[in-house]
């Protein structure tokens, strides 16, 4: 039974409304098909046959009339290598052929000159977006399958555990400045109580002339316990801000280093893992350039990690030396003028203030004089 030979889109020819060939593609065609083809086959008795790209097996071109609808005639093949007589022909002709490995020939184009691309900062900033979206992607992943048990984490066991007790102490000495603070709030109102009171008790000692004497003890009492306080007040408010600038200034820093530590030890572990899991997968030509890739940015992750848990390091040695510094003139202080205060002895009270060099602030000093005022 007669069959039709397959066509090819490729080699297809136009025709005008006549039945000729086209004009402007007439030259082209020829030209095209004499180098495609070996000498000695003539367009006539010529046809030729697409096997795919995916095909391993070498060009086929068939030699032979075309049949005709109803001719069961079956055309006769030759098979073009490398080394056939009819690729040595078609050399001599001019016609470069290029044998890839998988047999497919294919015609060798002219160089090609790509003009560098101008920098757009549209483009530049777009670049930005999608390398800190992958960043926060991986980060992301990360951050979840640690907590789900899935993924690994670096643990340096040693400078972790300085952290923790550092986050510990930092909640303890929190804790101590708020009560502190309480008890600094507690001796104003009282020192505040007692000044009115001694004032109250020497208008009474000037207007009831019978109790004269009483009412002038107790308002010098008063008096010199109000004054009392107010020493110990001062040295109570010095205590609360050398404490307050610890905690929140110098070990918050030291805080805000550890978090920058964990965000690199995070983006260390998400590109990590992204190298390993490109390791586990097959080599290939498609393949090798993401290893690589992923290898240099794993790469500047590690050193940013390192330099970062150096960085953490140092900081929680200088805080630890500091803290001890600050911590033991700060509690001496405290001790001596809270013994010194309820113990009545004020002349040991001021020459702890002064051991300190703390100075009192007089009522009214922080006011503006009426000259500034003018």
């Amino acid at each position: 039974m007669a069959q039709e030979s397959p066509k090819n889109s490729a080699a297809e020819i136009p025709v005008t409304s006549n039945g000729q060939l086209e004009d402007s593609h007439e030259h082209s065609f020829n030209r095209d098909l004499k180098c495609s083809l070996p000498v000695g086959l003539g367009l006539s008795e010529t046809k030729i046959t697409s096997h795919g790209f995916d095909s391993a097996k070498e060009g086929v071109v068939e030699a032979g009339p075309f049949p005709s609808k109803g001719s069961s005639a079956s055309p006769k093949s030759s098979v073009i290598s490398p080394s056939s007589a009819a690729a040595s022909r078609l050399a001599g002709q001019g016609c470069d052929l290029i044998i890839p490995t998988g047999g497919r020939a294919q015609q060798k184009s002219g160089p090609v000159v790509l003009a560098d691309e101008v920098k757009n900062p549209a483009m530049e900033k777009l670049e930005l977006v999608r390398k800190w979206s992958l960043n926060t992607y991986k980060c992301t992943r990360q951050i979840i399958s640690e907590k789900l048990g899935r993924g690994s984490r670096t643990v340096d066991l040693e400078l972790e555990a300085q952290i923790d007790i550092l986050r510990d102490n930092k909640k303890k000495y929190e804790n101590i400045l708020r009560l502190a603070q309480t008890l600094s709030t507690q001796l104003f109102q009282m020192v505040h109580t007692q000044r009115q009171l001694g004032d109250a008790f020497a208008d009474l000692s000037l207007k009831s002339l019978e109790l004269h004497e009483e009412f002038g003890y107790n308002a010098d009492t008063q008096k010199l316990l109000a004054k009392n306080g107010e020493t110990l007040l001062g040295a109570i408010n010095f205590f609360i801000a050398s404490v307050n600038t610890l905690v929140n200034k110098t070990i918050e820093d030291t805080l805000l280093t550890v978090k920058q530590y964990e965000s690199a030890r995070i983006e260390y572990d998400a590109y990590r893992t992204d190298l390993e899991e490109l390791n586990l997968g097959p080599r290939d030509a498609n393949t090798l350039p993401k290893i690589e890739q992923s290898q240099q940015l794993f790469q500047v992750h590690k050193e940013k990690y390192d330099k970062m848990r150096n960085d953490v390091s140092i900081k929680l040695k200088f805080l630890e030396e500091n803290k001890v510094k600050v911590l033991h003139n700060q509690l001496v202080l405290f001790h001596n003028a809270i013994a010194a205060y309820f113990a009545g002895n004020q002349k040991q009270l001021e020459q702890t203030l002064k051991q300190f060099h703390i100075k009192l602030k007089t009522p009214g000093a922080d006011a503006p004089s009426w000259l500034e005022e003018q």
